[in-house]
């Protein structure tokens, strides 16, 4: 992977507040989704990146400069923050045109006219932006990181305030940025939008990284964390008993008529095993699907203890 951005070693506190501590990842072209609850680092992680703060120690780069050593370098970076800084008595397209001015794009009104439609808000709007809804208003914020067509684009939870038709545009849009080669980090704490985005996932907790990759490489990973089906069948409780006779599972849930659900460390031992106990339990399989195998599961084992099927700390 070409790396577009590199923070190694980094942390950064505020006092005697800890924001992260000893981060390193690399990020290159592609969506790259930021994971973590609020207040975990995500949004300090990305001022970072766009040369916003400082490091207390460690390094960052971003196309193989450091942000904040070369200003100039960052017109190769579009932001969306998090915070609402527009100007708002300014119309929408007089607010992205000035920021293409200001990132020196040849032609600024065009770029702003032809980002404004990217985003679905009408460049002959006359009303000032102070009078724009909070959806509205989020997706002028991505449409001034996008007129000067960048190569890296950092969105810090830029679907917060939006509609569902209007979530589903922008998660396409970034996904085809993405394709095309640049180079797209959103932060995000809704898990369903980074599902969406289909993309590698970094998972800060408490100012660390907890985990990266796809979800699934990440559930695969955790070997410490027994996985969890659920089995149809006609007579759960004859099932479940001769699955925990067998060994194959190490916790047994009986959740509904015709329900069971299990944990097991070895998975593959399970599904030899499921047959043959269900021959002896004299029940009928119907189904067996794994129902961990998600980001919420993954999400939620990684921020907080294993619970049980009734949803008990355990």
């Amino acid at each position: 992977m070409t790396a577009s951005i590199e923070v190694s070693r980094v942390s950064k506190w505020f006092g005697e507040v800890v924001a992260l501590s000893d981060v390193s990842f690399t990020i290159g072209p592609g969506v790259t989704a930021l994971l973590g609850p609020n207040g975990a680092g995500k949004s300090t992680a990305l001022r970072l990146v766009c040369g916003l703060t400082r490091p207390s120690q460690g390094s960052v780069t971003v196309l193989g400069h450091d942000p904040r050593a070369d200003p100039a370098h960052l017109r190769r970076l579009g932001l969306v923050p998090q915070q609402e800084a527009l100007f708002e008595g300014m119309t929408a397209r007089a607010f992205v045109t000035l920021a293409a001015e200001l990132h020196q794009v040849a032609a600024p009104g065009a770029a702003a006219e032809a980002s404004l439609r990217e985003v679905q808000l009408d460049p002959d709007d006359r009303r000032n932006i102070a009078t724009f809804s909070k959806g509205m208003r989020q997706r002028v914020k991505v449409a001034q990181a996008l007129v000067h067509d960048p190569e890296v684009l950092v969105l810090d939870e830029p679907l917060d305030g939006l509609d569902p038709r209007q979530r589903l545009h922008l998660i396409a849009l970034f996904r085809r940025l993405g394709e095309s080669g640049r180079c797209v980090v959103v932060s995000s704490h809704v898990l369903d939008e980074v599902e969406r985005f289909g993309s590698r996932v970094l998972v800060i907790v408490q100012g660390r990284l907890a985990a990266e990759g796809d979800f699934h490489a990440i559930r695969e990973l955790m070997d410490n964390r027994p996985h969890r089906l659920r089995c149809r069948t006609d007579r759960p409780h004859a099932l479940g008993a001769a699955l925990l006779a067998s060994g194959a599972v190490v916790g047994v849930w009986v959740t509904g008529a015709e329900e069971v659900v299990v944990d097991t460390s070895d998975v593959a031992r399970l599904r030899r095993s499921v047959a043959r106990a269900a021959v002896e339990a004299e029940a009928r399989l119907l189904e067996l699907v794994p129902i961990d195998d998600d980001l919420e599961s993954v999400f939620r084992y990684l921020v907080g203890p294993a619970r049980g099927a009734d949803g008990a700390a355990r």
